[in-house]
């Protein structure tokens, strides 16, 4: 694939009147006032959303932005400020407030050096040209006909597509000069069935970092039956127990517990601050012998994926805990810088108006060794979750609450009655050491994970084979 330095930069250099010799300037200017590292993120972004409700159309928007953020470091300090303009003056302008943080000095000169050769990791296809938009409703349309299709009791069909096409450019006084093209694509169905006076809803979806061409008849199809699917098993499900018991946790997407429990945890700004349960703990045993949990931003086409991160740094796959060991953590430059370490590509944000901090990217678990069958076979009583919804994490103690949006009971080793209203409570570093059996059968989820930390959301994603916790506590309504 081409290099990371595409048309990008034209962006916003020729177009926007500006240099590569106007920046090296202006970041020269800011050296001059004693600070450490100065960079500058240039983003240009479009965003459009459709939803299709009773097969009409109820939302249709389109947005643009446009703009430049300006970070100024000094030790721990950090001096910030953003342009919506892209000019040389306010250029200058912005970054005289984020020298702000240091006083005066001798000035340094600043070389930035273009990066190239960096394996691209998705397409620079523009999915909002990909399709016109009589393709993009017949999507939608598509997709609320095969939902009714799969049950005659399906009341209600909300389909939704998105898409983004950003460009960024990322400029700072280490000579990084790095480009990327970002395109982005969801596609999320809820249907909502009526049977037999009782009423319940399923939702599903599936996204990536390509055109509207990777929403296949086939995927649009599976959409919506798993949708459907998750409907219809909440129609028939029983109270949920309540109490500590084995559970087994399923492949793909209830990684997202992983990713909130033990992935925020392991993120280099909390541990440099040492407000992390896993603080100061490189080396040491966090987890089962059986767990090795990877961070991986180089994954092609995913959702979490990244050629560069929002600081140029080429993203790369960071092995987070190797058998239980705590090996590392996920860094930005700050953070890296005052902890002694190297960025591991983790440095992320939302927009230009936003600083980066670390983030994941695609966080999940590696495979094991033991089938599926045999992991629900060991289990007595107990409860499977393949799918959740919502949770809440507290990152210094690493306690945790999800709920599950499909769960069922095991019972003498095989999957029995659905239920409803189970909640999982525990400690992320806790449960690690508590799982005894991981699957051979990892998954990653399907492209529409969205991860929110400090204000700002990201695109991220999560994956795990099926796993047993000996013993994790069921909030439930029996």
């Amino acid at each position: 694939m081409s290099q990371i330095l595409v048309d990008t930069s034209n962006e916003f250099l020729a177009d926007d009147g500006l240099s590569v010799s106007d920046i090296e300037q202006t970041l020269e200017s800011m050296m001059s006032h004693k600070i450490d590292f100065a960079e500058m993120f240039f983003q240009s972004s479009r965003h459009e959303s459709w939803v299709l409700e009773d097969g009409i159309v109820k939302d249709a928007s389109f947005s643009s932005d446009k703009g430049v953020g300006i970070r100024a470091l000094n030790g721990d300090k950090t001096g910030f400020s953003y342009s919506e303009e892209i000019a040389l003056p306010a250029l200058r302008q912005a970054a005289a407030a984020s020298k702000s943080i240091a006083l005066a000095g001798a000035s340094a000169s600043v070389k930035l050096s273009p990066v190239t050769g960096q394996t691209v990791r998705y397409s620079d296809n523009d999915p909002l040209m990909s399709l016109t938009e009589a393709e993009k409703l017949s999507l939608l349309h598509k997709l609320d006909q095969l939902a009714r299709q799969q049950d005659p009791n399906v009341r209600e069909v909300i389909a939704s597509i998105s898409g983004v096409f950003e460009k960024v450019m990322v400029c700072a006084t280490d000579g990084t000069f790095a480009c990327d093209i970002r395109p982005l694509v969801r596609a999320n169905v809820t249907v909502i069935i009526d049977r037999n006076g009782k009423t319940e809803r399923g939702s599903s979806g599936a996204g990536g970092r390509d055109s509207y061409q990777i929403l296949t008849d086939d995927l649009l199809k599976q959409l919506a039956k798993d949708a459907v699917h998750q409907a219809n098993v909440n129609l028939q499900a029983i109270d949920a127990p309540a109490g500590q018991m084995p559970v087994v946790l399923g492949s793909g997407w209830p990684a997202v517990l992983l990713h909130e429990a033990i992935g925020h945890g392991l993120e280099g700004d909390f541990n440099r601050k040492g407000s992390s349960a896993f603080s100061n703990r490189i080396g040491q045993r966090v987890a089962s012998p059986l767990c090795t949990i990877v961070d991986d931003g180089t994954i092609q086409g995913r959702r979490g994926s990244l050629t560069i991160d929002d600081e140029g740094t080429p993203t790369q796959s960071t092995t987070l805990i190797e058998n239980g060991i705590l090996t590392g953590y996920m860094h930005d430059k700050k953070n890296s810088q005052l902890m002694g370490q190297k960025s591991t590509g983790n440095g992320r944000r939302e927009s230009y108006s936003c600083l980066p901090m670390p983030r994941m990217t695609n966080t999940y678990m590696l495979a094991g060794e033991s089938d599926k069958e045999d992991i629900i076979k060991s289990v007595k009583n107990g409860l499977y979750a393949p799918n959740f919804g919502g949770g809440q994490v507290d990152i210094t103690s690493g306690k945790f609450v999800f709920s599950t949006s499909e769960a069922y009971l095991i019972e003498d080793g095989k999957i029995t009655a659905p239920v409803k209203g189970a909640t999982l409570i525990g400690n992320g570093p806790d449960v690690l050491t508590k799982v005894s059996m991981v699957g051979n059968d990892m998954a990653l989820d399907r492209g529409v994970g969205i991860c929110g930390k400090a204000g700002q959301s990201v695109p991220v994603g999560v994956g795990q084979p099926t796993l047993k916790v000996d013993q994790l506590t069921v909030g439930g309504t029996n």
